[in-house]
């Protein structure tokens, strides 16, 4: 039995979940999310707490049951709480700021680099160094800020570029840091 699979999971307060088909969908105070689960399996709702079960032992059912649990369990927390990727920029010159929609980011380039925030995704700039991805969506914000940070990857030398807020970056040495 998947570990995961088998767990229930609770409904907090003004989250409502319906079933259609192979369709799930949540509802909740933060907005309201959809997702197509695999037919070989069966969601229930009893007593505020939902259920993802399936009716054999196949490699194909056992590989989708933690999946769909856990797809609809980040659901639930999206539309209570939201999700949240914070990311920090690493370097002389380098900051970020919103105008709009858009946030717009001096990374060393010639020029400013424009992203406009996706449908459903908002970002924020507290300072000139730190941009906060918020979503009810747990792929889209982790898409996206992975799409921030794409465009100056920290490098292992003087630690400059864009990285997570709980990354650990592995610094090297430089030539004459070995020893002759």
């Amino acid at each position: 039995m998947s570990r995961i699979g088998i767990k229930p999971i609770d409904l907090p307060a003004g989250v409502e979940v319906k079933v259609d088909g192979n369709v799930v969908s949540v509802k909740g105070p933060k907005g309201e999310l959809k997702e197509t689960i695999s037919s070989l399996l069966t969601v229930e709702i009893k007593d505020n707490t939902v259920t993802v079960s399936r009716d054999g032992d196949e490699a194909e059912k056992r590989s989708q049951h933690g999946l769909a649990r856990t797809l609809i369990s980040n659901m639930v927390i999206g539309v209570t709480k939201g999700f949240e990727k914070k990311l920090i920029l690493v370097g002389v010159g380098y900051k970020a700021e919103k105008k709009g929609k858009k946030l717009v980011m001096n990374l060393g380039y010639s020029h400013p680099i424009e992203l406009e925030d996706p449908e459903g995704i908002t970002t924020e700039t507290p300072d000139a160094n730190t941009v906060i991805v918020k979503g009810i969506d747990k792929a889209l914000v982790g898409n996206y800020a992975a799409n921030i940070r794409a465009w100056r990857k920290p490098e292992p030398y003087k630690g400059k570029g864009i990285k997570y807020e709980d990354e650990r970056i592995r610094r090297k040495e430089g030539k004459t840091g070995a020893g002759a």
